[in-house]
């Protein structure tokens, strides 16, 4: 689950720059609150994120505790470029990582929780 500033522009992040689905959402009255649950399959068969909107909050701490997400793709250098042109900020651009040779990217979402691209076929090296 990650805390989010702004619904909306995760969402906007999460689907359509990541190509996710929003699988649910809920608006929850009584607890100001709403969650989405955003992932690449149904909740059945595949991991998703649940993204919480705590009404009237501007912002968060992220702590230390949490490193990143990893999301697999085919092409790290085509993902990365099309991800810039979408306004996606790169904030390690992707080459082989420091001990070893798979390629890595790291990308921020809109509240600056770090998700680290690994290209699946350097995966395995």
């Amino acid at each position: 689950m990650l805390r989010v500033r702004d619904l909306e522009r995760s969402l906007d992040f999460y689907c359509n720059k990541l190509g996710m689905k929003l699988l649910r959402r809920k608006d929850y009255p009584g607890g100001e609150f709403t969650l989405a649950f955003v992932g690449y399959q149904d909740e059945a068969d595949g991991t998703v994120i649940e993204l919480t909107h705590n009404w009237g909050t501007d912002d968060y701490d992220l702590g230390d505790a949490f490193g990143h997400i990893a999301l697999g793709v085919d092409d790290i250098y085509a993902t990365c470029e099309t991800l810039r042109e979408a306004g996606c900020r790169i904030v390690r651009e992707p080459g082989p990582m420091k001990h070893g040779s798979t390629c890595i990217a790291f990308i921020e979402d809109p509240d600056g929780y770090k998700i680290e691209l690994i290209e699946l076929s350097s995966r395995a090296a």
